[in-house]
């Protein structure tokens, strides 16, 4: 990374009851990039309207580099070379981060319990703890979630308390699982919710070609529905028919 002696002017809120995250990350950066920075603190709400009024600008944090006007963060950001993510773009990375922290759990408490991470509990604690996960994030806003995966479940089109059962259907189910407890309840409620979920976002990703939103993380990223989400319920549909034959038959 290169350094330079120049000198950047940073205008960023500071105030009692608020200091401005993206001036901090802006100052953090100019800071990394080797500049030293002039930083302004505006300390009301008269002087951040002046600033905006002074440059024709709408926002704060606002930086200067050699008298020019870089702007913003995400400009800083843009600067430098640096990426700068696209709010509407479609990303897995949510529900792999979750996928990957239930594993961690799953094995670590496997290591616990057996000395190894390598055991079948450790694969059934991974589906009822990513279950369950999944579950919480749908739980934050029932509503939201509701709204969206009526867009493409079938029963829940058909039947609209579905759609706001659902997560707590599936958070039930997955605790239960994690203990061996009930199975008599478990096993038919992960299969049932399992089963619909599948079919129904094969037959909205794979025949009628839609292009739309996943709601298996409630709402609050722009997961597309496709092969993570049919993973999500076979995965539920599997865990069912697993216990079924080995801790009930």
């Amino acid at each position: 990374m290169s350094k330079n002696n120049n000198t950047a002017k940073l205008y960023r809120m500071v105030m009692d009851e608020h200091v401005c995250p993206y001036g901090i990350k802006s100052k953090f950066l100019l800071e990394r990039r080797g500049f030293t920075v002039e930083d302004h603190h505006l300390t009301s709400r008269e002087e951040v309207d002046a600033i905006k009024a002074a440059h024709g600008v709408e926002t704060t944090p606002q930086t200067f580099i050699d008298g020019q006007r870089i702007g913003g963060y995400t400009d800083l950001r843009e600067k430098f070379g640096k990426p700068v993510k696209d709010p509407n773009a479609t990303s897995y990375r949510p529900v792999l981060v979750l996928f990957a922290v239930g594993l961690a759990l799953a094995a670590s408490l496997s290591m616990f319990s057996y000395g190894t991470a390598l055991t079948v509990r450790t694969a059934e604690w991974f589906v009822a703890f990513s279950m369950a996960m999944l579950a919480m994030l749908k739980l934050q806003d029932v509503e939201k979630f509701s709204s969206m995966f009526l867009g493409y479940d079938l029963l829940a089109k058909r039947y609209v308390p579905y759609s706001y059962a659902y997560p707590y259907l599936e958070a039930l189910a997955a605790i239960l699982m994690a203990g061996h407890l009930l199975p008599w309840l478990s096993i038919p409620i992960a299969f049932t919710i399992g089963m619909i979920g599948a079919i129904s976002v094969i037959y909205a990703v794979y025949i009628q070609k839609r292009d739309i939103k996943c709601a298996c993380v409630g709402g609050s990223a722009n997961v597309p529905l496709g092969f993570i989400s049919l993973s999500e319920n076979i995965a539920m549909v599997a865990m069912a028919v697993w216990m079924l034959f080995r801790y009930v038959l």
